[in-house]
């Protein structure tokens, strides 16, 4: 029985609580529970107005055209509703050559583009949102080129061009680039072993070893359908921007436009005032894209700058008006506004509050290094030299000890500790919060679930488990000849812990990335975790970090493109087919762009080389196998250790999601419900690189968009407020390409000089100024160290 039908005719203890939700309800558009008790106490995006319409009378699970099977009409979540098509035609054309042609040719151009162009600073790369709305154009140019000619070969017959491009061909194309667009992690191993330790891998190895990197997540993919892919409330609030994206583009599918500005005009608006806006932050005043204004009032003072600063301090100055910039922690309107709030809470704790306090009383020599910068320091000051510890390929005690330790600055370091936090917060969050849920969805199928979108994809044959299992058994015997073929120094019982360690956390990312469009990433724990128990191997430790982080970061790229396809009714066969194709194709094309770029870029890698080739994202890798594969985390946080305190907040982590768990639990109609510590602890983490004007600009906007329309222009929200989303994303993509290699790539590049790009170089901020410095022959710290 509906919920609202059954208080209205019977009292319940309960029936005061749910009217106080429902007046919350309308009076701040909060997303709210329609049942106290149990059934969405843990749903933070449940709508409680939705299930006051009538709900259709269920006969049974199986679909068909009257809907049979579904509980709403409509999906009870708002977001949904504003942007995923309701209706379904199965007989519409999807599996096409037009749809294998485009989605293997920009499996082709776009990885090799993105792998090569990550080599070079600055780089933009072509993301998924411009790949689909170049793929429109060109799905119809074929449509008009291609001869209505039918062929047939080995035992099948297809026709080149029969018919309009559809929706659904333009679904699937998107769906085979999106698994290949960042091509495969093996490259980042194989450059980083190549220019640290001098030890080049061939092309057959890093297939071998990127074959088990790129399947393994696709493996438990399938395995995770019942929790993150099919059930309603995980939603998924990234995908809905491209799911509007698409149905707009193609005269808005299952949606029909009356009396208003056409959501197709008001795209192509949104796209190109972004775009031309976009030329002042990113090309002529860049000092608007940084932002650190107080530094212009105060340029040589250190206090100032660490503290207003945007590029190595905290980012004070609270603006910024560059959209790239206002997105680096995600959209501000895609991301839930109860979300922002918690990212807004720790970040505001942690970064504004407890690092300043912590390098003002200089802990960990902290007043000797910048307050925000995103790489290590030796006992001088000075960046750390990793070529100074390295001896043919391995780290060398001796130089070591001779050199320095690797000092982190305070926002670096508290960084780490909030990551240790991160990990145990989220096991419990996930227990406390979502496991009965995860215990009752074992052995779930399709038809059990009664969301519209469920039932009408009911049509479609479901992909077998087994598939996906086959995929990872042959994955995994692949990475265990992998590793003794190629002599990695890696056992084979830790690959398969790596496998094991990320298996632990899938649920549990996938369920905050699936509600809030935020990520945790579990590089790091993995790296610690590896460093700890095979001490002294660097490349192993790489490779065990690559496969931990593959298991889960895969496996929810996989999951996504799974709910891109559920939402916009694309048969699962074709997308099982389709990503496995995207993510072949990607893998030879990444690895052999990156081995072209390695030995035909003159001096690549190198800090002054011509073209500005430079490698500036493969510091961090290089960072993290000296750190955890060759110094180890022994040296930093065993007891005794300058890092130790940071070991706590294991511990502290493990403590924070249970007071808010019991005080929402006591009074489930408070606020307590909206505080999600692994999520506030997420943005806390990410400093640095990102800092204050990120988050405060996401905030302003989220208030604007997610709060303040969304409760007085509902109707407006609904129809354009993801338009507006992609529309923006996609215009500065655009102007980026544009800029890139209209004025930055040519001959060393093209640059405006003038005030507005020099004042905010001219600064403590950028020079990453500390507050401290030591007279030549003199360091910090102890004297000797382990």
């Amino acid at each position: 029985m509906d919920p609202i039908e059954d208080f209205s005719k019977t009292e319940s203890p309960r029936m005061e609580e749910v009217q106080v939700l429902e007046i919350r309800h309308r009076i701040y558009h909060l997303d709210v529970p329609e049942d106290v008790e149990d059934d969405h106490f843990n749903d933070l995006n449940w709508d409680y107005r939705a299930n006051s319409s009538p709900p259709i009378r269920k006969r049974g699970p199986k679909a068909d055209d009257s809907h049979e099977g579904i509980q709403f009409q409509e999906s009870p979540y708002e977001e949904v509703r504003a942007a995923a098509p309701t209706t379904d035609d199965p007989d519409m054309l999807v599996n096409t050559f037009r749809v294998w042609f485009l989605g293997v040719a920009f499996a082709v151009v776009i990885p090799a583009f993105n792998t090569v162009i990550r080599l070079r600073y600055p780089f933009v790369i072509i993301s998924i949102l411009l790949v689909q709305i170049i793929t429109l154009p060109c799905g119809k140019f074929l449509q008009w080129a291609l001869p209505k000619y039918r062929v047939s070969a080995f035992g099948f017959s297809f026709s080149l061009n029969p018919g309009p491009f559809t929706v659904k061909e333009h679904c699937l194309i998107a769906i085979i680039v999106n698994i290949a667009i960042n091509g495969t992690a093996m490259t980042d191993i194989a450059s980083a072993s190549r220019i640290l330790y001098g030890h080049r891998w061939s092309v057959g190895s890093q297939v071998l070893l990127g074959t088990t990197t790129q399947f393994i997540g696709f493996g438990l993919a399938g395995c995770l359908r019942q929790f993150l892919v099919w059930p309603a409330n995980m939603i998924w609030p990234g995908l809905l921007v491209r799911c509007q994206l698409l149905s707009t583009m193609h005269g808005n599918y299952g949606k029909g436009d009356t009396a208003h500005m056409s959501r197709e005009r008001f795209l192509y608006i949104a796209i190109a005032c972004s775009f031309m806006y976009f030329w002042f932050p990113g090309y002529l005043w860049t000092g608007l894209s940084v932002f650190n204004w107080v530094c212009w009032i105060a340029p040589n003072n250190v206090v100032v700058n660490s503290l207003f600063g945007s590029l190595s301090g905290l980012g004070m100055g609270l603006w910024t008006f560059d959209w790239a910039q206002v997105t680096t922690f995600g959209n501000p309107l895609v991301v839930p506004w109860w979300a922002q709030i918690n990212l807004l809470g720790g970040f505001l704790l942690v970064v504004w509050i407890i690092c300043p306090i912590l390098w003002a009383k200089n802990v960990f020599y902290s007043q000797y290094m910048p307050v925000a910068v995103f790489h290590a320091f030796d006992n001088t000051g000075a960046p750390y030299d990793l070529t100074a510890i390295v001896t043919n390929g391995t780290f060398d005690l001796a130089k070591y000890e001779k050199y320095s330790p690797m000092y982190l600055p305070i926002t670096y370091a508290v960084t780490y500790g909030i990551i240790f936090a991160t990990f145990p917060a989220l096991l419990v969050h996930t227990f406390l919060w979502y496991g009965k849920e995860i215990y009752h969805r074992v052995g779930k199928t399709l038809e059990d679930e009664k969301d519209i979108h469920s039932v009408l994809m009911c049509k479609y044959p479901e992909v077998p488990h087994w598939w996906y299992i086959v995929i990872g058994a042959i994955s995994f015997v692949l990475g265990i000849i992998s590793i003794e073929v190629l002599h990695i120094g890696l056992p084979i019982w830790m690959f398969i812990f790596s496998i094991i360690l990320g298996f632990i956390f899938i649920i549990p990312v996938g369920i905050i990335q699936a509600i809030t469009n935020e990520a945790v990433f579990t590089e790091v724990l993995s790296e610690m975790i590896g460093g700890y128990i095979h001490h002294g191997h660097p490349v192993a430790i790489l490779v065990f970090r690559t496969i931990s982080g593959s298991v889960v970061g895969g496996s929810l790229n996989f999951t996504s493109d799974l709910k891109f396809g559920h939402y916009m009714k694309i048969p699962p066969r074709l997308v099982f087919i389709g990503q496995i194709v995207g993510s072949m194709v990607s893998l030879f094309v990444s690895i052999i762009a990156q081995e072209w770029a390695l030995d035909n870029i003159p001096d690549i890698c190198k800090p002054h080389q011509k073209s500005f080739f430079t490698c500036p994202n493969l510091d961090t890798f290089l960072n993290s196998s000296i750190l955890w594969g060759g110094i180890g985390p022994k040296r930093f946080f065993s007891p005794g250790a300058t890092y130790s305190p940071l070991t706590w907040c294991f511990l502290i982590g493990a403590f924070l999601p249970v007071p808010f768990y019991y005080l929402a639990v006591r009074n489930r109609t408070s606020y307590w419900r909206y505080v999600h510590v692994p999520l506030a602890l997420t943005a806390a983490s990410s400093v640095p690189p990102l800092n204050g004007i990120n988050i405060m600009s996401l905030i302003l906007v989220g208030f604007l968009f997610q709060h303040y329309i969304r409760r007085y222009h509902k109707g407006w929200w609904g129809r354009y407020n993801y338009l507006l989303a992609s529309g923006l994303d996609a215009g500065v993509v655009i102007a980026l390409v544009v800029i890139f290699f209209s004025l930055q790539f040519p001959r060393g590049g093209i640059t405006v000089k003038w005030w507005g790009n020099t004042v905010w170089q001219n600064t403590a901020d950028f020079k990453g100024t500390p507050l401290k410095t030591l007279p030549t022959g003199q360091i910090f710290g102890p004297s000797t160290w382990p």
